[in-house]
């Protein structure tokens, strides 16, 4: 492929046009502490490839992955296992190389695609329509929070605290460009979750709640609940599932009241990989389709009665004018959802089963386990495949020295909450069917000699 660069004399030009006086001018909205000035230290300026490959090559060996050491980390990534045919699938150059179906007469398979991964989802969920995926779990949620305010012509949500951080994170991001007020719960490691909060905050000024299910320290809320006492004020549930595996076991969100649910659909046929990229999955109820994001397809006959699929909904950026868009964000995750769709495929309904309650069990071995330990409490009263534990000790401390023995034993609350203090002995743990009876006993036994 050429490249046809820039001549200064375009560059002037395009600066010109648009009213800077430089490049650097390009740069004013980013505080001077973040600007880089001259060569990155340490960092050579050239290298040959194979003197690169070895370095590289170094550098992963001093990783522990979740394939070489007992693994129990989750807290909104999740490690399953994914059969090798999904990997195979999904690099066949039909799917590998396809993109956005800009013309969909001669993309009717990328859009079949898309069309039963819909489907999958809207059944997963327990809603009557998704969407073709958005870029990940954490924007999913803030476009469920754009389309209730949409919905509702009202500006304000309520955020749980059993949300996880980051996704509440990314919707103050959001938030401050649009004007929307964000009413965020602070997390209590406490044995029920704070549904009892999320009602209280509700009035008729609000446009949705917020919560996450299974929440952030894996407990489960009672959404019927929360959901009648936002459809009382007028306002909507957004329901977010980061661990779509655990509706192989739990009620769908859409079936307790849920008006949107978004979610992480990582754990289904996408695998760590050292965090991404992911696929934001999104479903609602067919009397709000028209305020969904991102893009809809749908199954049609052509002129001579054939099947055959089309764009539906395509209220992106990518498709239509700025202004009718209902969203900004222009990725979806097209391979990755791919991978989920051929994963829960070969799973179906009694394996996506199996699959949740050997998680569980997995999750209810080590939670005694871990309970009988001298100063370590399991704080949740229920629980998925994901619990919180309170130690004597400073968590990120603890996990520091299982990793210096060989165990990743979970995520600190002090790495999602660096500025709460009195989360900094919380522990998240989660397991999942690959959890094994030896990495348990590992845990236990190093969590043991930490705690001495």
């Amino acid at each position: 492929m050429r490249t046809l660069p820039l001549s200064q004399a375009d560059r002037s030009a395009m600066l010109g046009t648009i009213g800077a006086a430089s490049v650097d001018a390009l740069f004013t909205d980013v505080p001077t502490d973040a600007l880089q000035s001259g060569p990155i230290p340490g960092l050579p300026f050239h290298a040959s490839e194979r003197a690169v490959e070895r370095h590289m090559a170094a550098l992963s060996a001093r990783a522990l992955t979740a394939d070489q050491v007992p693994f129990f980390l989750g807290a909104g990534a999740y490690r399953h296992h994914v059969p090798a045919s999904v990997d195979h699938l999904i690099q066949r150059g039909e799917f590998l190389t396809a993109y956005t179906p800009y013309q969909p007469e001669i993309a009717q398979g990328t859009l079949q695609v898309l069309f039963e991964f819909q489907t999958q989802v809207a059944r997963l969920f327990g809603c009557e329509v998704a969407n073709a995926s958005l870029y990940d779990g954490s924007t999913a949620c803030w476009e469920g929070i754009a389309m209730a305010g949409r919905i509702t012509r009202r500006r304000r949500a309520i955020l749980s605290g059993g949300l996880n951080p980051h996704y509440a994170q990314t919707c103050a991001t959001m938030a401050r460009f649009t004007g929307d007020d964000l009413v965020v719960l602070a997390p209590r490691a406490e044995a029920e979750s704070d549904d009892a909060d999320v009602i209280a905050a509700i009035d008729a000024t609000v446009s949705c709640v917020v919560v996450q299910y299974p929440d952030l320290f894996g407990r489960i809320p009672d959404l019927a609940a929360i959901a009648e006492a936002a459809h009382a004020a007028g306002a909507l549930l957004i329901a977010v599932v980061t661990e779509p595996v655990a509706l192989g076991l739990l009620e769908s969100p859409g079936a307790l009241g849920a008006d949107i649910v978004v979610g992480e659909g990582q754990s289904i046929g996408v695998g760590l990989q050292f965090g991404g990229p992911y696929l934001g999955l999104f479903a609602t109820r067919e009397k709000f389709v028209r305020q969904m994001p991102g893009r809809l397809c749908g199954e049609t006959v052509d002129a001579e009665g054939r099947r055959g699929f089309v764009l539906t909904l395509s209220t992106r950026e990518q498709h239509i004018r700025r202004e009718k868009a209902t969203s900004n964000i222009c990725t979806n995750s097209g391979l990755c959802a791919l991978a989920f769709s051929i994963h829960m495929t070969l799973l179906g309904g009694v394996g996506l089963g199996r699959m949740a309650q050997a998680s569980h069990a997995r999750a209810v071995t080590t939670a005694r386990r871990l309970s009988a330990i001298p100063g370590v409490e399991v704080i949740n009263r229920v629980w998925f495949n994901e619990f919180a534990v309170r130690l004597p000790r400073p968590a990120a401390e603890v996990v520091d020295a299982l990793a210096e023995r060989g165990v990743l034993g979970g995520v600190p609350l002090s790495r999602l909450c660096p500025d709460r203090a009195d989360l900094g002995d919380v522990l998240l743990v989660a397991t999942s069917e690959c959890t094994l009876e030896d990495d348990i006993a590992a845990l236990a036994s190093a969590l043991e000699e930490v705690l001495a």
